[in-house]
């Protein structure tokens, strides 16, 4: 198992170059049976490190291109009549699948958003007062652009906490990004030529392999220190909840798998801490008027606790 989940993020990488950290952070959430919520500019390779990563993981793959008009039956189904046979039947919808692409969440309204809450935290569907379950292995890539661009709406508390990572994407290096030209200029970059590294049940593997990586009571205490102080500070308006602590715990064990140990070390949790805690606090006013930025109070806080021995 170890060396596929290396020979998949040995090609991962390949493919979406100049976002090396980013990729294992993604890589680390699913694998910690989390969903993740990628925001950057437009035209930064957000679909395409989902779509690449659908790829390489053998299941079955949807895209839902959200739009200000899509309906939230357009995404769990509906009911429709069957004229031959005089009785309603379930049309189930693309949520019905292993991998979810949620491409551009933030240009349809709450109501559509909210669609996929029951989804997310409970892997199941509700359809006309039916319940459906979803597959075992079910994952949401959901991508964003920034809230200040035209046309888009920003995401209710409770949609994003459902989200294990929020990941930034920045624009790569300039050699990486000169790469990035001439590779796709020259067609290397074909997503399409790419081959399945591992299947569902190699995956589902994996994730149990996690679970049996140690956090000690130290390191548990560490992360319980990190959130409670971001409820204690005048700096932050709403701290983090106690799904935060669980998603710290859970993100770290994975992160220190794809690291090659079967523990977990404080630098883990330093690692997964930003990505698991930037949409779950809100900075209060007169730290934003001050022009700080969430990741900045995040290291503040984070540096501020203890690290245990």
């Amino acid at each position: 198992m170890r060396q596929k989940i290396q020979s998949l993020l040995e090609q991962y990488e390949g493919a979406i170059l100049g976002q090396r950290s980013n990729l294992r952070l993604l890589l680390s959430a699913i694998l910690a049976g989390g969903h993740v919520l990628v925001e950057g500019v437009p035209g930064t390779g957000k679909t395409a490190m989902a779509k690449t990563l659908a790829k390489l993981l053998e299941g079955k793959f949807e895209r839902i291109q959200f739009t200000p008009d899509l309906l939230p039956s357009d995404i769990t189904g509906s009911m429709i009549l069957n004229m031959q046979e005089g009785k309603f039947e379930t049309l189930k919808g693309p949520i019905f699948t292993n991998i979810l692409l949620a491409d551009e969440i933030n240009r349809t309204p709450a109501k559509t958003q909210a669609a996929l809450l029951e989804a997310m935290e409970e892997k199941q569907v509700t359809i006309q007062g039916t319940t459906y379950p979803l597959p075992d292995v079910f994952f949401v890539v959901a991508t964003q652009n920034p809230i200040e661009f035209e046309g888009t709406y920003s995401l209710p508390e409770a949609q994003q906490d459902r989200f294990l990572f929020k990941l930034n994407i920045n624009f790569p290096e300039y050699n990486e990004e000169m790469e990035v030209l001439r590779n796709v200029l020259e067609n290397k970059l074909d997503a399409s030529l790419m081959s399945p590294v591992m299947d569902l049940a190699d995956f589902s593997a994996i994730q149990s392999e996690i679970e049996m990586v140690t956090v000690g009571d130290g390191i548990l205490e560490y992360i319980m220190h990190i959130v409670r102080r971001t409820r204690e500070t005048n700096a932050i308006r709403f701290g983090a909840s106690t799904r935060a602590g669980i998603s710290i715990g859970k993100a770290a064990r994975a992160w220190a798998y794809l690291a090659g140990r079967d523990y977990v070390t404080p630098d883990d949790i330093k690692m997964v801490a930003k990505p698991a805690l930037r949409h779950r606090i809100q900075l209060s006013p007169h730290v934003e008027l001050e022009g700080a930025a969430v990741d900045q109070i995040i290291e503040e806080l984070v540096g501020a606790v203890p690290v245990p021995r």
